[in-house]
């Protein structure tokens, strides 16, 4: 059972990898006080969406299965 667990931990580590490696880079820095900034007028795709969205739930994941392999 705790192999099984940790094989999933595993995978779910590798999805977080991806999700956040595939996502664009949005901090510009000190440059978005010029001005010079597109960080808070463009529109987020459809693609952008999903990402933060498997992001927030392979995070969540992983924690849970943290907590729980500890408690096992």
């Amino acid at each position: 059972m705790k192999t099984f667990l940790m094989v999933v931990q595993f995978l779910i580590c590798i999805g977080l990898i991806v999700a956040v490696l595939l996502q664009e880079s949005k901090g510009e820095g000190l440059g978005s006080i010029g001005g010079g900034g597109k960080m808070f007028f463009n529109k987020a795709s459809q693609k952008e969406i999903v990402l933060e969205k498997a992001t927030k739930y392979l995070a969540f994941g992983f924690m849970l299965m943290a907590v729980l392999l500890s408690i096992l």
